[in-house]
């Protein structure tokens, strides 16, 4: 069997959109104070170079392994998610519903009169304010 698969750059961008730094991100002067041209202009090409090239070793050193780890990562959540996490809870639901109803019985046998009857006592005060002067 061949695997194949195409990496798109929309697929590859999507993701990492909300992850861009960009330098007036990182290093902003406020209106009014501003460092010279030369300055800003080395300070600009120094961190986008450096940047750029530490992205491209640590991705170097560091993307497959980390794939690897994440990709176990997720096949494990993946695998536990379908075969222990929903049966649990459809197994808890559908459990609970025995429950529920006893419950719902109890509720409507004891608590509702009681509470009516309570509500009745206390319907009957009345409380008159007056204000003198």
């Amino acid at each position: 069997m061949l695997l194949s698969f195409t990496l798109k750059k929309s697929k590859r961008t999507h993701l990492s959109q909300k992850q861009s730094i960009d330098f007036e991100d990182v290093i902003a002067e406020p209106e009014g104070t501003h460092s010279f041209d030369g300055i800003w202009k080395a300070s600009f090409t120094t961190f986008t170079v450096t940047k750029y090239w530490f992205y491209r070793l640590l991705s170097t050193i560091f993307g497959i392994p980390m794939a690897l780890i994440w990709g176990i990562y997720f096949a494990i959540l993946s695998f536990l998610h379908i075969w222990a996490v929903v049966p649990c809870i459809k197994s808890f639901l559908i459990e609970i519903q025995c429950i529920s109803r006893v419950y719902s019985i109890y509720v409507h046998t004891f608590c509702d009169p009681l509470f009516e009857a309570i509500g009745k006592i206390f319907s009957n005060i009345r409380i008159n304010m007056q204000k003198e002067i």
